[in-house]
């Protein structure tokens, strides 16, 4: 198996690249200047650690620090982040999480865990251990040659134990319990694992495999409440049959008009259901599990764009557009004039004022899960 990935994986980074359009050229971009001051929690806040894992949509940097082709450290990635420094983030600047710990008064931005420069104080107020092009099923990392959940997940222990030696395991304890934890995966395992290799489909009809990811996110859910986690969010997938790539890949229509393509965000959708479900069969009484929507947020943006200021949900604001990600989203290509006015950075991921408003879309489910 590991010669297939070794073949496939500069193939299958961001699925089959049929077209590639690099431009020499690169224009100027507006830079947009994050202004809104974000409301601070509106009741007392006990919370003072953030821990996050996952994918893309959450890795502030760790897969600087691995070897893959699944990076983006370089321009014009985080053109609009502090400094135009692109840190690792997949966007032009922050992310959901960064949103949250912001809103949360605890610090501006989640770090990512790999970065050998961290002090006491960012490890002990959060981190992020995600890694782009990750997901449950271990094949999806090995495809890119990211970190894997599982990994993650051994990440966290020796997290715990560096904290141990430290501040001591009491300290520790108490505060991995008052801590709130985040996780966003899937995406990854459809979209590039599932429906864009042959190997899970050799075994798994979808509704399967559909069953085969949520026992792997209970097992990793059950894997950080036996570590101590007691404030869990899980993060369902969006509808990601109206990423930029999928529709230029799947719709039969990579121009005009794009569509999303319906069969697959209705699979993501069945999903979401199934991963709800679970996390209520898992509640303890000393334990809370939250399911995080950003389906219907990201849908409603893709439905009706000029209500959040949009004027692009189809492609991307980097190169083309169309297959733009990673690697391919460099120094070298065109960048939209307005990013602010695209819903899609590269032809994967949102851009930083999507992010803006999904934040404000989970805010309610935020509050809720803290002051529970």
């Amino acid at each position: 198996m590991s010669s297939v990935c070794n073949f496939v994986q500069p193939v299958i980074l961001f699925l089959p690249i049929l077209l590639i359009i690099i431009s020499e050229s690169r224009a100027q971009a507006q830079t947009l200047t994050d202004n809104k001051i974000l409301q601070k929690w509106p009741f007392n806040n006990s919370v003072s650690v953030v821990l996050v894992f996952g994918d893309s949509t959450v890795d502030s940097g760790n897969n600087n620090y691995i070897s893959t082709i699944s990076k983006c450290d370089f321009s014009p990635y985080g053109m609009d982040f502090l400094n135009h420094i692109p840190t690792g983030r997949f966007s032009n600047g922050r992310l959901v999480t960064d949103y949250i710990v912001s809103y949360m008064g605890i610090k501006d931005f989640v770090p990512a865990y790999l970065d050998p420069s961290l002090s006491l104080d960012e490890l002990m107020t959060g981190v992020s251990f995600a890694s782009g092009g990750s997901g449950f099923d271990p094949l999806t990392a090995q495809l890119s040659g990211v970190i894997p959940l599982q990994k993650q997940l051994e990440y966290f222990k020796e997290y715990k134990r560096r904290l141990e030696n430290a501040i001591g395991k009491e300290k520790t304890n108490l505060l991995i319990s008052k801590a709130t934890f985040i996780i966003s995966a899937g995406t990854n395992d459809f979209v590039v694992n599932y429906f864009n290799t042959p190997f899970r489909r050799q075994n798994y009809k979808v509704s399967a495999y559909q069953q085969f990811l949520v026992q792997l996110v209970q097992q990793f859910v059950q894997g950080l409440m036996n570590e101590g986690a007691r404030t869990i969010g899980v993060v369902g997938v969006p509808p990601f049959g109206c990423l930029p790539v999928v529709i230029t890949l799947n719709s039969g229509g990579a121009l005009q008009p794009r569509q999303c393509v319906e069969s697959y965000s209705a699979v993501g959708r069945e999903y979401n259901l199934l991963l709800q479900h679970l996390l209520k069969t898992m509640q303890i009484h000393d334990t809370k599990l939250f399911y995080f929507d950003i389906y219907n947020p990201l849908n409603d943006m893709i439905r009706n764009p000029t209500k959040y200021g949009f004027t692009e949900v189809t492609t991307g604001c980097c190169g083309s557009g169309f297959i733009e990600a990673s690697i391919l989203c460099n120094p070298k290509s065109i960048v939209c004039n307005n990013p602010s006015q695209h819903m899609f950075w590269d032809s994967v991921h949102p851009s930083q004022v999507t992010y803006h408003s999904l934040f404000q879309a989970l805010r309610p489910t935020l509050d809720f899960a803290i002051k529970q």
